[in-house]
């Protein structure tokens, strides 16, 4: 028989948080046994926020949330309540809206040094290996949930990852404690309660010691995922330009199928995307990998804009690939300037670049191209066509219809990031500006 649980039992799984320790409490079981466990510890107390996630999907949510925050004012335990819009999105599955809507009002708290607690279990655990095995998915999906991993600023905790639910049961049961039951638990039309309902119960009375078998496999499957992320950061490194992140296509092809493979999943995390599927995996490597120079396909997923240039393939967020607004004045006295599209300019101070004075007298504006513009540079004969600067410089043709023209007195002065006309040039110590254009919403970049 497994050990009766205690805070012993898991208190190497709790790390000495500098900041606040944050638990998911929905007034369940596994959660209230979570929060009741952590603060019998009064070293710890202190530092508790018991939140409570209403996703305004059950008609006692209210009342459960009241019923929490008694819970921990009883426990001398602080005490949190979100409210969260879960209505699914096209395509979603109202489990995946949920979960998707509590995790990121759970990440919002969550600051430097702060942990957030989960009371997965390890039925949990199985049930997610299972879910996963039926969808078809590869070592990383069979992994299952991992015990700890950076969440927000700080880090996310499943303490009772490796705990059988008859434990926490008899937990809950000895210490007198109340709970409330979710009824929507008991409906099938939901993929895991049917297999927790269903499927589990049948498989158990054949093979008792299920849950424990399964959380081993899921345990031997984040290890294979463990050595196979660290070979991938290594060869990632060699194919990502730190830049703008984009990707190597003529290197990823010394890589076998499943290598390459790897590293797109790789990439993707870079971005903060979910690992692609099979049939993306192949639609890149049909449309990007093994196409020939002139392609120029492009492919959505998750919000993003996949395009090639140059063999190389960027990840762009679908905001920033509009183009900036036809024209809009840049006041002389704001050294920063916020695009619709995602972009912010900014002017700073320099040696070179273009005169302080003459651009705190002019009128000055943002456009983007509209095709036929020319520039005289700085120390190069005669004017310059935009398009060959462009080509010049290795611009992808996308970032070219993002990136605006400054015009001062309605006179071309300057190309966003890039080049500054001759007539607008100077050089002067702390008496120049120099114009920056940098993509500030980027996720992970």
């Amino acid at each position: 028989m497994p050990p009766s649980l205690s805070y012993q039992a898991i208190a190497s799984q709790i790390p000495a948080c500098s900041g606040n320790i944050y638990i998911a409490y929905s007034g369940g079981i596994d959660s209230h046994v979570l929060l009741h466990l952590v603060a019998s510890q009064a070293n710890l107390k202190p530092k508790i926020i018991a939140v409570y996630v209403n996703h305004g999907l059950q008609a006692l949510a209210d009342d459960w949330g009241a019923h929490c925050r008694r819970q921990a004012e009883n426990l001398g335990v602080s005490f949190v309540g979100l409210k969260v819009d879960a209505q699914a999105a096209n395509g979603e599955s109202p489990e995946a809206a949920a979960r998707n809507a509590r995790y990121q009002a759970l990440q919002g708290l969550i600051q430097t040094d702060d942990c957030l607690l989960l009371a997965q279990h390890r039925e949990d655990q199985m049930e997610t290996l299972l879910l996963q095995l039926f969808r078809g998915a590869g070592v990383q999906g069979l992994a299952g949930m991992p015990a700890s991993l950076p969440f927000g600023e700080g880090s996310l905790l499943r303490p009772l990852l490796n705990i059988a639910k008859a434990d926490i049961r008899e937990y809950g049961l000895r210490h007198g404690l109340d709970w409330v039951e979710d009824p929507s638990n008991q409906s099938n039309d939901f993929d895991r309660n049917y297999l927790r309902n269903e499927v589990v119960p049948i498989l158990k009375q054949r093979w008792p010691a299920l849950d424990k078998t399964i959380a081993r496999s899921a345990q031997n499957c984040g290890e294979a995922v463990s050595l196979l992320d660290d070979w991938g950061q290594q060869m990632i490194t060699q194919l990502v330009r730190p830049l703008d992140n984009s990707l190597a296509i003529d290197q990823l092809k010394a890589f076998s199928v499943p290598q390459s493979n790897w590293l797109i999943r790789q990439w993707f995390g870079l971005f903060g995307l979910k690992p692609p599927s099979q049939a993306l995996l192949q639609a890149i490597k049909q449309q990007f990998v093994d196409a020939g120079p002139n392609a120029h396909p492009q492919i959505l997923t998750q919000g993003h804009v996949l395009k090639k240039y140059r063999q190389r393939l960027y990840c762009l967020t679908e905001q920033h690939c509009i183009k900036p607004t036809d024209r809009l004045a840049w006041p002389n006295e704001t050294p920063t300037l916020t695009l619709a599209n995602g972009y912010r300019l900014s002017r700073v101070s320099a040696s070179s670049g273009i005169n302080q004075q003459l651009w705190h007298t002019a009128n000055i504006s943002i456009r983007p191209r509209s095709g036929g513009e020319k520039i005289k540079l700085p120390g190069r004969e005669g004017q310059h066509s935009l398009k060959k600067l462009f080509q010049e410089v290795g611009i992808p043709p996308w970032e070219r219809e993002t990136r605006p023209l400054i015009y001062l007195d309605d006179r071309l002065a300057a190309v966003a990031g890039l080049w500054i006309a001759e007539w607008a040039y100077a050089c002067n110590p702390d008496a120049c500006y120099r114009l920056n254009w940098v993509q500030f919403e980027l996720s992970r970049i």
